[in-house]
């Protein structure tokens, strides 16, 4: 296992890609992890022990790795992917952690051809209200299902696209994670409902409770635990929020918008 990515580099040290590099750490101590992400944002992974060096270039931070590990906003990660596809190694496995996978991994089909690395879709289905590497935990995906995507790569030869997947299966299985295989529709369509329906609820919840709050400070100051937990999600970042909206409106207009 250690052998096979041995050599990681994690493209965004926010709170996924840092737990990712910190689980990653912590059951394979031989790789070596790099990142990739602002200048402050890497600062803080050395300091966490997350990564053991900061590479701002692109281009070194990809090449030479075993696996490449895409932790960024959606919008973001599709901008990067061609850019990747030129930049990794042939026997590198790229994913990304993507909380849609349509729209990911049509880009991935494209740039990911014969004779480039083999791009794997994932979204592990784990995470905090709270963002960044403070927030980064080994443990975040213990006990979690993680999605990986069918067909994301069709180039690579059989025999070698499926040991390649096999490892990556057998590594996010010894950091604590169900590996939970589906094609992109079907994990856009259960995302929607089981992940981005209770966040827009959250987030409409806390527009109300803000608009009918007067002076006096009501009604926020009888609100109890049941409406902190409730709006709890609202917390998340609107720069993840709105990408993942914006790469499943199909979903949305089909089934719940008339």
């Amino acid at each position: 296992m250690a052998a096979a990515f041995r050599r990681v580099a994690i493209i965004g040290t926010g709170l996924i890609g840092g737990s990712f590099a910190l689980a990653l750490r912590k059951s394979f101590p031989d790789s070596i992890v790099v990142g990739w992400d602002k200048t402050d944002v890497l600062r803080q992974a050395l300091e966490r022990g997350a990564i053991q060096e900061a590479i701002p270039d692109f281009a070194r931070a990809v090449g030479g790795r075993d696996l490449i590990y895409v932790a960024l906003p959606v919008g973001h990660t599709i901008e990067l992917l061609p850019e990747i596809a030129r930049l990794a190694p042939p026997n590198a496995l790229v994913t990304d952690a993507c909380s849609t996978k349509r729209t990911v991994c049509t880009v991935a089909a494209e740039s990911f051809r014969d004779g480039n690395a083999l791009f794997l879709g994932g979204h592990p289905m784990a995470g905090k209200e709270i963002s960044g590497i403070a927030a980064a935990d080994a443990n975040l995906f213990r006990g979690s299902k993680y999605a990986l995507i069918r067909d994301s790569s069709k180039d690579k030869p059989a025999k070698e696209r499926e040991a390649r997947l096999a490892e990556f299966v057998a590594l996010i299985q010894k950091i604590g994670a169900e590996p939970f295989w589906l094609h992109a529709g079907a994990h856009d369509r259960a995302a929607a409902v089981v992940s981005h329906l209770p966040q827009l609820l959250s987030v409409a919840l806390a527009g109300v409770v803000r608009s009918q709050t007067d002076e006096t400070g009501l009604p926020v100051t009888l609100a109890g635990r049941g409406l902190r937990d409730a709006l709890r999600l609202a917390g998340s970042p609107y720069s993840v929020w709105r990408d993942i909206i914006l790469t499943n409106s199909e979903i949305w207009n089909a089934h719940w918008i008339k």
